[in-house]
């Protein structure tokens, strides 16, 4: 029987535009991309050349670190751009499709991480301490994969699953090969191959955001101590590895909630990574009004163009207003009733936990001197202190990082924090500078 996990700390937001539960198509773009910003801690070292003809699962760069990582192309077609920055810095590698989905062929029968290199599954994997892509030379004591995002606008995992419930089930077969398999799912969530999974130890969470994160169910179930590593990976990543599994062919199309406020009609897309936004959003979105997309989650994801390129880890796309032209009447002191407020700062708490909101990019504020106010215990459900560990990431004081807990967590686990933080810090990109320094000083 699954083991209950309730949690009690942690903040719901409920906001307007979450996607129908219906699925719409899209037209295939001009050109796609693979970025290797979306894989946290890569050193890229780009193998092919602009012009070169590719398959669906051939690689286009690889880690420097560990030459034997491939990050592949999602569509088969010709190389048309390795865009570079500053410093020769890689961007993306674009390629344009040729409409005929020729995909390699992997041999499946060997052994199971050797092809997840080989085929560029292994670059979905996410190691814990750091939050960064896996070292396929390490020996994880666990693998975590959370089967629910509980974030406000998130994709509906159980309703992506719907069709593909063999797919998942091969993939959590293949992860098991490798360490042993937590599965946490949501108390909502009914369906029994979720529920009843295999190879795999199931655990049910119930409580509010962020209670999907996976950092969250590892600090509950299998805790984190220096010297120990921790893999994840994705719900929809593992169906990734069940087709590459079960048919030895790559296929990185997900279903994607495109949601929000300002999005006409919010529902589901069947898009590949790395596929033009543009796409999704035609015919969606004013482009007239001063509009804020987000590359993924409301909470976590980056901020982007119709122009730019569905993320390898991005599950949805939001769109909501940017704020950058709000003229409200009384500003802060009216007595709202349309604004959401974790305190009973405004009249809108009268209106109970349904009543969906609509929010901007603004801030609302200046970033001002850290108060050790409890705010972020209070929406925190881990065994850290997290305005403690905050500080400590601040002051530069790695010993006290890690005596608070530093290993476990990952940027989007202060997502909620962050938004009920009175001093307006960023908190996220401060974890994330602190993780990056941290493992910079341990290499």
């Amino acid at each position: 029987m699954a083991k209950v996990i309730k949690l009690r700390k942690g903040l719901d937001i409920n906001l307007k535009g979450k996607a129908a539960l219906e699925t719409v198509a899209v037209e295939c773009p001009g050109e796609y991309a693979l970025v290797p910003d979306d894989f946290t801690g890569l050193k890229p070292k780009v193998v092919v050349k602009e012009g070169d003809s590719v398959k669906v699962g051939d690689a286009l760069f690889v880690d420097k670190l560990h030459p034997e990582v491939n990050f592949v192309s999602p569509v088969s077609g010709t190389v048309s751009l390795v865009e570079r920055g500053d410093r020769r810095k890689l961007l993306s590698v674009r390629v344009k499709p040729d409409g005929k989905q020729e995909a390699r062929q992997f041999d499946v029968k060997g052994d199971v991480k050797a092809l997840l290199v080989e085929s560029g599954m292994f670059a979905f994997f996410r190691q814990r301490p750091y939050d960064v892509v896996a070292n396929p030379e390490d020996k994880p004591k666990a693998i975590f994969v959370s089967a629910f995002n509980s974030m406000p606008l998130s994709q509906d995992f159980e309703y992506a699953l719907k069709g593909q419930e063999k797919e998942f089930q091969a993939g959590l077969d293949a992860l098991s090969k490798i360490a042993k398999v937590y599965l946490g799912i949501s108390a909502r969530q009914t369906s029994t191959a979720l529920t009843a999974a295999k190879s795999c130890e199931v655990n049910v969470f119930d409580g509010p955001a962020p209670a999907g994160n996976v950092g969250v169910q590892i600090n509950h179930v299998d805790p984190i101590n220096k010297g120990e590593i921790v893999w994840t990976m994705g719900a929809e990543e593992v169906i990734f590895v069940g087709r590459l599994m079960l048919t030895g062919k790559v296929d990185l199309t997900r279903t994607v909630a495109l949601a929000g406020s300002e999005v006409k009609k919010p529902a589901y897309f069947k898009m590949l990574v790395g596929q033009k936004l543009s796409t999704l959003l035609a015919g969606q979105i004013d482009a007239s009004k001063s509009l804020r997309i987000i590359n993924g989650n409301v909470m976590t994801g980056l901020k982007t163009t119709a122009d730019g390129f569905l993320g390898a880890h991005a599950t949805e796309v939001n769109v909501i207003p940017e704020g950058d032209h709000a003229d409200e009447f009384l500003g802060w002191i009216a007595p709202r009733f349309n604004t959401f407020s974790t305190h009973r700062s405004y009249f809108s708490w009268l209106l109970g936990k349904k009543k969906e909101y609509v929010m901007d990019a603004r801030i609302k504020g200046g970033e001002r001197h850290m108060i050790m106010s409890g705010e972020y215990d209070r929406v925190f459900p881990m065994d850290i202190y997290a305005g403690y560990l905050v500080k400590a990431i601040i002051a530069g004081d790695i010993d006290r990082q890690e005596a608070l807990g530093i290993y476990e967590v990952a940027p989007e686990d202060f997502a909620i924090a962050e938004f009920v933080d009175s001093s307006k810090l960023e908190l996220q990109r401060i974890v994330r500078e602190g993780l990056d320094i941290l493992r910079k000083e341990n290499a």
